[in-house]
């Protein structure tokens, strides 16, 4: 839902900043803070604070502090990125019109994580989306699809990482959304093991067998099929790119590097790190600048309920 059709339905946002309350107008159990002169160094706890008693640019710093985690965890949990960007703005949308619900006994991050992820998991329950697909499907597509032409092994490109990025999206999608949501925050994000459940809102035994077998079942795919990890699987990165639509390029990718630089990274780590290294030299990055737009339309409506 867009940010204007929401400010539509509800009216002004709850927990959105409406000048500095006083007294017993403040937020119940809101710790006592000043603001600092730069709130690049306020932690996210502080922004909250400051946002909750009507300071606008710590909204849009707090904002813009979460838009890119935010977006990371619903573009791999749904697996493209025009839902992963309609999903990012909704849940951006939650946590500040929810943010007076925060009652500061956690990080904010867990708090605006557990939004984000159950967002995404009522999205997929909701749409009965895309059927899962299996590891060895993904395989045998990739090996049919492998190409003789594309840039060098140690030629820089935005395809190079526009490739990789697209291949572990879709691995994530053959991971059920248990296995996918865990081995994202435990993995990807490496949030600590209770933070992760929490977030989940499952037990840590849990969570652990969870991260456990999608870590299993990445590490047996990746060493079959990506040569980032092994000499003798037969996929390259620089091998994919002239497959990529011409009309869809670059659409995530945010920096040029090449196949054989990303090779090294990955095996830098211990093999049974590897499919962890895959995953985490991505950096996808949204086509829209999600602060300055909520921002914005906050101000709008401001503006009109003040005329009203």
């Amino acid at each position: 839902m867009s940010v204007d059709r929401h400010r539509k339905c509800t009216g002004r946002p709850a927990g959105t900043p409406q000048g500095p309350p006083s007294g017993p107008g403040e937020p119940p159990g809101l710790p006592t803070a000043q603001t600092p002169r730069d709130l690049a160094a306020a932690s996210a706890e502080e922004l909250a604070q400051f946002a909750l008693r009507g300071d606008r640019d710590a909204l849009g710093k707090l904002v813009e502090r979460l838009q890119d985690d935010v977006f990371g965890i619903a573009l791999r949990m749904l697996g493209n990125r025009e839902d992963a960007e309609d999903a990012a703005q909704e849940i951006l949308v939650r946590i500040v019109t929810r943010l007076s619900q925060f009652d500061f006994r956690s990080r904010l991050k867990t708090w605006a994580y557990r939004i984000a992820v159950n967002h995404v998991l009522d999205l997929r329950k909701s749409a009965a989306q895309r059927q899962r697909r299996r590891f060895e499907e993904l395989g045998e597509e990739i090996e049919a699809r492998i190409s003789g032409g594309g840039p060098s092994e140690a030629e820089r490109s935005l395809l190079v990482e526009e490739v990789k990025i697209a291949c572990t999206l879709g691995m994530l999608q053959c991971l059920d959304q248990g296995q996918r949501a865990a081995f994202i925050l435990g993995e990807i994000m490496e949030l600590p093991g209770a933070e992760a459940a929490a977030i989940l809102e499952i037990t840590p035994a849990l969570f652990r067998k969870r991260l456990q077998m999608a870590r299993a079942a990445m590490t047996g795919f990746l060493k079959r099929h990506c040569g980032l990890v092994s000499d003798e699987a037969p996929c390259r990165c620089h091998r994919m790119v002239p497959l990529l639509p011409q009309a869809e390029q670059p659409r995530l990718a945010s920096r040029e590097i090449s196949f054989a630089e990303l090779r090294t990274q990955v095996r830098r780590v211990e093999q049974a790190r590897s499919a962890m290294a895959v995953h985490r030299s991505s950096h996808p990055r949204p086509s829209v600048d999600f602060a300055r737009r909520l921002m914005a339309a906050l101000d709008v409506h401001f503006r009109q309920g003040d005329r009203a």
